[in-house]
């Protein structure tokens, strides 16, 4: 069964976390720092951008692709991933400012937590009987 949208976000999500690798290669060549994050601040927050990505995307998009085989609706599945996509990125840009609050890490972690809650609640409902 094809997966389109779920296939568009996970294109755009793999060219993302490209970018915050790319960016965590750059932190140790800034730092020289080859394995772990030794004592820099930014190398730390490169580190740690990159595996926030990687902690939370792939069950989106498997939450995601399961939603789709089941016959959520496109419009929804777009909501979800742009949400995914948006909340991803605030993050990534507030978390590589500052270590500690910052408007794109709260923003991007909410969105993201919130989006997970909906897309699991969702495979429930579809799961159910409801919708699709």
């Amino acid at each position: 069964m094809p997966l389109p949208v779920t296939a568009l976000y996970a294109a755009l999500s793999a060219l993302l976390l490209l970018l915050l690798a790319f960016r965590v290669v750059q932190a140790r060549w800034k730092y020289k720092t080859s394995l772990g994050t030794g004592t820099e601040p930014g190398m730390e927050r490169a580190v740690r951008v990159h595996a926030n990505f990687v902690e939370y995307v792939p069950l989106a998009l498997l939450l995601m692709g399961l939603a789709e085989a089941n016959g959520a609706p496109a419009a929804g599945l777009h909501a979800a991933g742009a949400v995914l996509l948006a909340s991803r990125v605030l993050h990534a840009w507030g978390l590589s400012k500052v270590s500690g609050r910052s408007f794109g890490r709260f923003y991007g972690t909410a969105g993201t937590w919130l989006m997970l809650l909906l897309l699991a609640l969702g495979n429930l409902l579809l799961l159910a009987g409801f919708g699709g």
